[in-house]
């Protein structure tokens, strides 16, 4: 259900616990999710960059509440309409409609506020599927899973004008994903930015099914009925090799995090992939995969270099190690996703 929400006269605790500012105070009393705030506990969640998010818990339920923020929290000025909390309601809907179980259910949307308030997944049965690999546990199967789920979500709302009617707007992504990763890396590489300008233009281009832009282990549960997305803040009508793509990026990083690992990463990339490929309906997947491919090579490179390196690649050798794998193929792009994989196999066992 949509709500509107006025700041009207809302207790605010008084005690040194972090708390919610008054609007999103004013916004959960108006849902009726909370009746008093001063006896409700509010606890501040961490691990995104673009959102304000707690978890709430009060005498009949446990939930999150999240509102996008208008500056990321990065040292690089990164700014986003705060529009996208809307589109990101919309994904989470549309894609539990799909496939149930494969997103966090709404409990309400604040259109004005642009918050919104979900289930709360214990961490005790959901666990970050990030973490599972940084530990080393690459699970095929769930790899493999990640690419069905994401397959038929693309299926089904590929060409669909009711879906495309509630995402309206391209600018959003551009915003957080194009232009942060691909074209700002063009200012690290200057003689890659034709190239680099090239991939953000052409799936700019692109709007053939609802996407979730940010398919990344850190937004992604293992439930246990499976894959759970989260953090659909750049969901629109665009280009699903685009989704396929981010996600694949992350498999081949987690071997300059956890080496040991590194077969199993290789091989859950190669599940999500082939299971991915397999589930395409909507235009030839040799097509597909040939976009999926130039695109990884901008998004490996884009990690290094652009706006928002992962966190875990801190050795500048590593870094260039995928400077020295990625430049090559964003210049003569690979076709396929098993030749971008073997490329960089071949650079780590240099």
């Amino acid at each position: 259900m949509f709500l509107i929400c006025t700041e009207s006269a809302v207790a605010v605790p008084t005690d040194d616990a972090p708390q919610p500012d008054r609007t999103m105070l004013a916004s959960l009393v108006a849902a009726g999710l909370v009746d008093d705030p001063s006896e409700a506990t509010f606890e501040p969640l961490t691990g995104g960059v673009s959102s304000d998010i707690w978890k709430v818990t009060t005498s009949r339920q446990v939930f999150c509440v999240k509102r996008a923020l208008a500056q990321l929290k990065v040292e690089a000025e990164w700014l986003a309409p705060v529009e996208r909390n809307r589109f990101e309601v919309a994904w989470y809907e549309i894609a539990g409609s799909i496939v149930p179980g494969t997103a966090p259910e709404v409990l309400f949307h604040d259109d004005t506020a642009m918050l919104c308030a979900m289930t709360y997944l214990d961490p005790a049965c959901h666990r970050l599927w990030k973490s599972e690999l940084r530990d080393g546990h690459a699970d095929t199967d769930f790899a493999a899973e990640v690419g069905r789920r994401l397959a038929a979500i693309h299926a089904a709302t590929a060409g669909s004008v009711e879906v495309a009617a509630r995402f309206p707007r391209d600018d959003i992504f551009h915003a957080i994903r194009l232009e942060p990763y691909l074209e700002a890396t063009a200012t690290r590489h200057p003689d890659l930015r034709r190239a680099l300008f090239g991939l953000s233009e052409r799936t700019a281009a692109t709007r053939l099914a609802m996407i979730h832009g940010d398919v990344s282990p850190k937004n992604i549960l293992v439930g246990p009925d499976g894959p759970v997305f989260l953090d659909a803040e750049c969901a629109c009508i665009g280009d699903p090799a685009f989704d396929l793509a981010f996600c694949a990026n992350h498999l081949l990083l987690k071997s300059l995090w956890n080496p040991a690992a590194r077969d199993g990463f290789n091989a859950s990339f190669t599940a999500l992939a082939r299971t991915y490929l397999a589930g395409i309906t909507w235009e030839p997947a040799a097509d597909l995969e040939a976009r999926a491919a130039s695109l990884l090579a901008g998004l490996f490179l884009a990690r290094v270099d652009g706006k928002s390196p992962v966190e875990y690649v801190t050795n500048e050798a590593d870094r260039e190690r995928v400077r020295r794998c990625a430049r090559p193929l964003v210049i003569n792009p690979a076709s396929t996703l098993d030749a971008v994989l073997a490329a960089w196999n071949e650079d780590l066992d240099r």
